[in-house]
């Protein structure tokens, strides 16, 4: 593994507990970071955050998020003994929402008699 991805990980792992356990607010409570991604020279982070909850809870959590970002970036420093945090950006992880949403469609075209599963055997 490539040190990009290890400190991906690392800062994953560290993000998490601090958004899970230091930020004391409750538009956070349902708010699970998925992913992080870093910039080649580890100088920027995109953490990919998952909000449960309607379109109004999951703008004011990124709100949030975005607000706390010093404060996170920061504890990311002192946790994990970096000299230098990269700048934190919160963004949307859409995956889960998109899986769902095909599987209604699905859903409803088999319920249509439209899509046939393939049978095994």
């Amino acid at each position: 593994m490539r040190r990009p991805e290890r400190f991906a990980e690392a800062l994953k792992e560290e993000i998490a507990e601090v958004v899970g356990f230091e930020l004391d607010d409750p538009r956070l409570e349902m708010v699970t970071v998925t992913e992080v991604e870093v910039a080649k020279d580890l100088r920027d982070a995109q953490v990919y955050v998952l909000v449960r909850g309607d379109e109004d809870e999951v703008r004011k959590a990124l709100k949030t998020l975005e607000k706390a970002s010093s404060f996170v970036r920061q504890q990311v420093a002192l946790n994990l003994v970096l000299r230098y945090a990269p700048h934190v950006h919160f963004v949307r992880d859409t995956a889960e929402e998109n899986a769902a949403r095909i599987n209604e469609i699905l859903e409803d075209l088999t319920s249509k008699g439209e899509f046939k599963e393939k049978d095994e055997g």
